[in-house]
């Protein structure tokens, strides 16, 4: 989608606010919250700042969605404080509270055009109605759905359903936008075009985006910070690449692209060197709060498949980190290879880049030897 450039209004700090809290859009201090007897958040606490993309990644039931109802003011916390521009958010209700949410179902109103959804939420709030013509038609430009305007939502395509739905959120102006998995209806390559159209419009209007999300691909493509989330509780908050370079704990290992755990126990106490079912193996890189207390200690490994290198047998030097493997199983992914290796008893896995031309494709039944590199290997906090 290419956009004009379209003037919009900078939104007010307010003046009553300290520097540290109004460089602050949302915060929250051990918010805790039930269904029941389910407890779906067991004690959150965060800061995102003003004008970030956040995202909320994590499984169905982690209590992402939660969160963001707490936020948007749909559901009051039973326990904990949040904070939305430095000002307390118990007792505001929902519909002053200076937020807006975009649903998975987008929520269009049927009966009215698109022109008429757009500008719904300026009418209640009984702005002037010239007032409302203008800031409608500027996000009728910025979407580039000034043509669609007079359409009902029926004879609109997913992705124009989409682009009528954020329009309708940020005609309010909101200091925070929510968006509860937006794009989670729609076709594979519609999501992909989206979400970077997505990324730009949060840069350009410089709003606080927080998104609510199941898929890593799509969090990790548009997102400043991500916080992913397992059991009620925030697993590991950082930005993209240090969660996916240094996890910290299984979960995030695991949930957050391919990994291959290798458990073992400490050669030595600071030694970094761990002995494995695949022999022993030299630590380059820690994971915080993982330093071994005694010898014999268990600790588990944690390293990318496309971290590690695979030589034939006949090349390949034993060396630090270097294991015979015999190759179980053999997938072209088109830009990637994935290889299983049975690597003494254990199964790595292994995903290789199509490049160059002479690249030599590993056969079922090869031997090889696979290394993995000191550097490459995280040790994790379970």
């Amino acid at each position: 989608m290419q956009t004009p450039p379209v003037a919009v209004r900078a939104r007010p700090e307010p003046p009553e606010l300290s520097a540290g809290e109004s460089a602050c859009a949302v915060s929250a201090v051990d918010l805790r919250h039930r269904y029941g007897t389910t407890e779906a958040l067991a004690g959150v606490s965060l800061q995102i700042a003003r004008g970030e993309f956040f995202s909320l990644l994590g499984p169905s039931g982690c209590g992402k969605t939660t969160l963001l109802r707490l936020i948007a003011g749909l559901e009051i916390p039973h326990d904990g404080e949040l904070r939305i521009g430095g000002r307390d958010a118990a007792g505001w209700p929902a519909h002053q509270r200076p937020v807006n949410t975009v649903f998975q179902s987008y929520a269009l109103f049927p009966h009215l055009s698109v022109a008429d959804n757009i500008a719904f939420g300026l009418r209640m709030k009984r702005v002037p109605a010239r007032e409302t013509g203008e800031r409608a038609a500027r996000m009728l430009e910025l979407m580039a759905i000034a043509p669609l305007a007079d359409r009902a939502p029926a004879q609109l395509s997913g992705g124009q359903r989409q682009r009528v739905a954020l329009a309708r959120a940020l005609v309010n102006e909101p200091a925070v936008l929510l968006l509860d998995e937006p794009l989670a209806a729609l076709d594979l390559q519609l999501r992909h075009q989206l979400r970077g159209e997505l990324r730009q419009l949060q840069r350009r209007l410089g709003i606080t985006f927080i998104f609510v999300t199941h898929d890593q691909e799509e969090a990790m493509s548009m997102s400043d910070r991500i916080a992913v989330m397992h059991a009620g509780r925030i697993a590991q908050l950082d930005t993209v690449e240090a969660l996916y370079e240094h996890p910290r704990n299984r979960f995030v290992a695991q949930f957050l692209g391919a990994c291959n755990l290798v458990p073992g126990r400490w050669a030595g106490a600071g030694a970094g060197c761990v002995t494995t079912e695949l022999g022993d193996l030299v630590v380059a890189a820690r994971a915080a709060g993982a330093d071994p207390a005694a010898v014999g200690g268990k600790v588990t490994l944690a390293i990318r498949p496309e971290k590690l290198r695979v030589r034939s047998a006949s090349e390949a030097t034993a060396g630090p980190n270097t294991c015979p493997a015999v190759v179980a199983a053999v997938e072209y992914c088109g830009a990637e290879t994935h290889y299983r290796l049975d690597v003494q008893g254990a199964t790595l896995t292994v995903r290789e880049a199509n490049t160059g031309t002479g690249r030599t494709r590993r056969t079922p039944g090869e031997t090889v030897r696979v290394e993995l590199p000191p550097d490459a290997l995280r040790v994790l906090e379970d």
